[in-house]
């Protein structure tokens, strides 16, 4: 049995690695790289899709008819982003301010004007003041060079001003198409049109707060190209259709003119993808990002009250103690969870664009926690105390780490994906998808384990989940988490080893955190040897371990996970439930949890699964930016499931007497 272990342990990284190698998709389907170079690109701030209409914009519907269409996201190094801040990011290629930046933001310090890399001259218009000014461009782009056009910012939505803001946008990007011999002119040069910011405060400095998450309050901005005609835009920095980010339009100035940035820069080249209705597209993930978070909690929340009575009825004891009841409340416990990935799924129907978002998003998730539900409590295993909470928690594993392997297509207008107006992550697996997935899956393998009893086959199944589970997590197509690959494998592995009757020594430990970043590391430098446009978090992590950042990314995370920990008190206090909630669920005897303790007595191998998940959530928190809430998300699965498994306190009376005998 060692050395089937030793073996399969061997061979567990190259099994993840050369998985990868066959998932490493190729990159998506887009449009030729346009011969033209950006010749004119148009500022605004406040602009966003909802604000577009033929009849009160005219200019500017008659341009995105006739350019790539994408909303993009702005933020900065502040809470909310400014149009001094979105300017300089036009021109430096990195988020907001670099002189007002946390020095741990990695910002290069002073800012750098990537356009200087041009080799060709760049000139400026002013027209936030009128559209008299338009005149002039003709005569600057006739010099060659690239021509940049400021024009009027909108205020904020209900701001008496922002109709009549709007019309002077629109006069003033009419002018220039004026001057230029029309939107429609065949000659009119490759522009971009860009809405720098989501606001363009008098006084700046008393909205620039800095914070450990962006605004999500702010919106989503417009985005043009005038290259892709009818196509939705997109980058490889989002990977998603209909999607940009304000950083990605240095990278398409710099590559249309066949420049190179100096230093690394976040952002990559505009594309275009075909769609039916691109302009409709940009619209929807503009409606979805803006409305996700005030439908989420009502949406969520109603039904995870589901769980909390079924928790009251399991852990207050008279209640527990009544067979019916307790049936009642596993039951409920057991189908809490299912709103998590039905959740991630909530976009395949456009709850957005209904009269009431919030109420059409609460129906998507209690239709589909419904349909999910009879599959959990119908199916054979309903007869098995532990059947219904592990197939709850195979469920929710299996389908986030699908969305994952199918490309994240459903993320960006879902409560859990990854919100394109925050701009941390736009693909794969997020810190609190994984927590979700690692919670989930260990907890499925413990119900499993109550019915494959044998060393050898928990074994086999542990390394088959923890496989697949890394494979999705590190694959450059699917998950492309570097920090999610580094716990999997020590995790996994450490439940593999306890699960086999191996006792785990110090050398296991360290040789499991080896695999786990020679896997990632390998990984990563694959990815590397794409494209620069094609790589994803992985292959620019090399990137950064070439050119001599390594410690101020190091640096960089665990600022973020600090301010995480101490910006947000709710945040924080759930960071002391784990800690406590950790240590409660290895001593289970001490603290006289005696419902836990029967339960290793019945199955021994739960402490293992317990020990692995403990070690697993704490590497996580470690080793990634945002790791409160990758506990949070693997406290929340645990405690809804784990009381939905222990036996009952009638139950608990007759193991122990068990115990007793057999001692």
């Amino acid at each position: 049995m060692l050395q089937d272990l030793t073996a399969l342990v061997r061979r567990a990284p190259l099994i993840g690695l050369l998985g990868a190698l066959l998932l490493v998709g190729a990159p998506a389907a887009t449009a030729d790289d346009p011969e033209d170079p950006v010749r004119l690109v148009i500022a605004t701030a406040g602009l966003s899709w909802e604000d577009i209409d033929p009849a009160s914009t005219p200019h500017l519907q008659c341009l995105a008819d006739r350019s790539g269409v994408g909303a993009m996201n702005t933020t900065s190094s502040t809470v909310v982003s400014t149009k001094r801040q979105g300017m300089e990011t036009l021109h430096s290629g990195y988020r907001g301010l670099a002189e007002e930046a946390p020095r741990t933001s990695g910002i290069p310090t002073p800012a750098k004007d990537q356009w200087d890399q041009l080799g060709a001259p760049v000139s400026t218009a002013d027209l936030t003041d009128g559209p008299s000014a338009a005149e002039e461009i003709p005569a600057l782009l006739e010099a060659g060079g690239i021509v940049q056009v400021d024009v009027p910012s909108l205020p904020e939505r209900g701001d008496p001003g922002r109709t009549d803001a709007l019309a002077a946008l629109d006069e003033s990007v009419g002018a220039i198409f004026e001057e230029l011999g029309g939107c429609e002119g065949a000659d009119l040069p490759r522009t971009l049109l860009v809405s720098v910011a989501a606001t363009d405060p008098e006084d700046p400095e008393s909205v620039e707060r800095t914070g450990a998450v962006a605004s999500r309050t702010v919106g989503l901005q417009v985005a043009l190209d005038t290259a892709f005609p009818g196509q939705a835009l997109t980058s490889g920095a989002t990977k998603q259709n209909g999607v940009v980010m304000l950083t990605d339009v240095v990278a398409t100035i710099l590559v249309s003119h066949d420049a190179s940035p100096e230093g690394l820069i976040p952002g990559q080249p505009f594309r275009g993808t075909a769609h039916d209705d691109p302009q409709q597209f940009a619209l929807d993930r503009s409606l979805a990002a803006a409305k996700v978070d005030g439908a989420t909690v009502p949406a969520l929340g109603s039904w995870f009250v589901l769980g909390v009575i079924g928790l009251v009825i399991l852990l207050v004891p008279p209640l527990a103690r009544r067979p019916r009841l307790a049936a009642a409340g596993r039951a409920l416990a057991a189908i809490a969870p299912l709103a998590l990935p039905v959740g991630m799924f909530a976009s395949l129907v456009p709850w957005w664009r209904a009269e009431n978002p919030t109420l059409a998003l609460t129906g998507v998730v209690w239709a589909g926690c419904a349909l999910l539900s009879v599959l959990v409590l119908a199916g054979p295993w309903r007869g098995h105390r532990l059947g219904p909470a592990g197939i709850s928690a195979a469920l929710i594993a299996a389908l986030l780490l699908a969305e994952s392997a199918t490309g994240s297509r459903f993320q960006l207008s879902s409560p859990l994906g990854a919100q394109p107006i925050s701009g941390g992550r736009f693909y794969g697996l997020s810190n609190h998808l994984f927590g979700m997935v690692l919670a989930a899956s260990l907890m499925a393998l413990l119900c499993l384990f109550t019915v494959v009893r044998t060393p050898r086959a928990r074994v086999m199944w542990t390394v088959g989940v923890g496989a697949v589970v890394a494979i999705v997590c590190v694959s450059p197509s699917m998950g492309a988490d570097f920090g999610s690959m580094l716990p999997t494998v020590p995790a996994f592995g450490l439940l593999a080893l306890l699960v086999s009757g191996v006792r785990p020594r110090l050398w296991h430990v360290l040789a499991l955190g080896a695999a786990g970043a020679v896997a990632v590391l390998g990984v990563s430098f694959l990815d590397w040897l794409r494209p620069a446009e094609d790589r994803t978090h992985l292959g620019r992590f090399i990137d950064e371990l070439l050119s001599g950042e390594l410690l101020s990314v190091i640096v960089r995370k665990l600022s973020q996970n600090v301010a995480m920990t101490t910006g947000y008190p709710a945040l924080a206090v759930v960071m002391v439930i784990a800690v406590l909630a950790s240590v409660a669920i290895l001593i289970p005897g001490r603290l006289r949890w005696r419902r836990l303790a029967a339960l290793d007595a019945e199955h021994p191998a739960s402490y293992g699964v317990r020990v692995a998940l403990v070690a697993g959530a704490w590497m996580g928190y470690v080793v990634n930016d945002t790791g409160p809430v990758l506990i949070a998300a693997v406290l929340g699965i645990w405690l809804c499931l784990l009381p939905a498994i222990l036996p009952s306190p009638q139950d608990v009376t007759e193991i122990e007497a068990r115990e007793r005998e057999a001692a």
